[in-house]
């Protein structure tokens, strides 16, 4: 794979801090203030897992996505022989497609809901309602509830990220609709769904959709569909919000060359937490023009807070400011990570552009993504190895 160095792989690194002279090509491990970084396996046996969750329901549960179709739950270091949700004959599998994204209503505890990304048997994006049964562990599949369709051109660039935000909304990570270099024009255009970042609030529905538009959404009364939050997208495979700060970060998987670190941070400005920011695909790869040498223009466009090149990796894996218990050196720094390579690196959550990611730990895995459990642990999800680590 790209960007592979001749160092044995490690799962016990040291970790790299605020002022460390390493550079981001520097693979040898530094120790500061004698902290140190452990992936510890949680549990495995998973197929194809492409994300890991926590309900924030008290009962310390984390439910793993796997891409065929099901959700399985971790409880007390075991995963349960019966999965949560088990939608693998409605599922279009393999590739980018699949069942890739779930996110439980903010009062999860009290009404069951939750919500669920797939592709479906003819290529279509679903976001789809579900609620749990009387058994807490097992979802009651009869509930499907669909919310959102979106056709898909093509079978790459589906996206697939939910995550309900601090203001209480479903935002939902769209690609471009794939083939290469968005043909068409997707992601700029805002008459389409694809290459964005929707808002939508689940509490409710009308004649038109079954949901709600919330009122402050930029494009709500003027040109553009209503669902857009922000635009200029190529693949936000992985996007989070800071539980503390309330600001968005987004992963978007880049074309031929780099690998783009989004963040939108929460002000008073008109473009808080990213409403109606155009983050530049596909005029703009990372900070570069595309195609390169085209002579483009980054006026109104929203540069990455940090990107690398395909020297280092080859798809962008987004993962989260981190806010666990488990290593406080890391506070305040959003660790991510790219798929190809294994490597896992940070950046400070209060960095300017163009900030320099700074190496954490250098895996075998492929890293299809984070996950943050109950009390905000942060954990790593190794589709190829079907397992998930908890960083310690």
């Amino acid at each position: 794979m790209t960007g592979h160095h001749a160092l044995p792989r490690r799962w016990l690194v040291t970790l790299m801090i605020v002022g460390l002279a390493a550079s981001f090509a520097a693979w040898n491990a530094m120790t500061v203030a004698g902290a140190t970084v452990v992936l510890s396996k949680v549990a495995s046996g998973f197929t194809s897992p492409d994300y890991v969750t926590s309900p924030h329901d008290g009962s310390s549960r984390l439910f793993v996505v796997e891409q065929g179709g099901k959700i399985k739950i971790i409880q007390s270091g075991k995963v349960l022989g019966t999965p949560f949700l088990d939608i693998s004959s409605l599922v279009a599998k393999g590739g980018e497609r699949g069942l890739l994204g779930l996110a439980f209503h903010p009062n999860f505890k009290s009404n069951g809901l939750f919500y669920i990304d797939y592709t479906r048997s003819n290529g279509d994006t679903v976001i789809a309602r579900y609620k749990r049964s009387s058994n807490g562990n097992i979802a009651d599949r009869s509930s499907a509830y669909p919310m959102l369709t979106i056709p898909q051109p093509y079978a790459n660039h589906n996206g697939g990220m939910l995550a309900f935000g601090p203001d209480g909304f479903l935002y939902i990570g769209m690609g471009d609709g794939g083939s290469s270099g968005d043909p068409q024009n997707r992601a700029q255009n805002l008459d389409s769904l694809l290459g964005k970042i929707l808002r939508i609030d689940v509490n409710g529905g009308n004649s038109q959709h079954r949901y709600l538009i919330p009122s402050s959404n930029p494009y709500v009364g003027v040109a553009g569909r209503d669902e857009v939050w922000s635009y200029g997208l190529r693949n936000p495979w992985r996007f989070s919000f800071d539980h503390a700060t309330g600001d968005m970060w987004i992963g978007d998987v880049g074309q031929d060359a780099w690998e783009e670190i989004d963040r939108a941070k929460v002000n008073t400005s008109s473009t808080s937490r990213g409403r109606g920011l155009n983050y530049g695909w596909h005029i703009l790869e990372g900070t570069h023009c595309y195609p390169l040498g085209s002579g483009c223009t980054r006026a109104g466009k929203m540069g990455p807070v940090a990107e690398y090149d395909h020297g280092q990796g080859c798809s962008v894996t987004g993962g989260y400011v981190y806010r666990g218990p488990d290593v406080p050196a890391l506070r305040d720094r959003y660790v991510f990570a790219d798929f190809c390579s294994g490597r896992i690196w940070t950046v400070p959550r209060t960095t300017g552009a163009p900030a320099t990611p700074q190496l954490l730990v250098d895996t075998a895995f492929s890293i299809s993504s984070f996950g943050e459990g109950g009390a905000y642990e942060l954990f790593v999800v190794d589709r190829g190895g079907g397992a998930i680590y908890r960083l310690r």
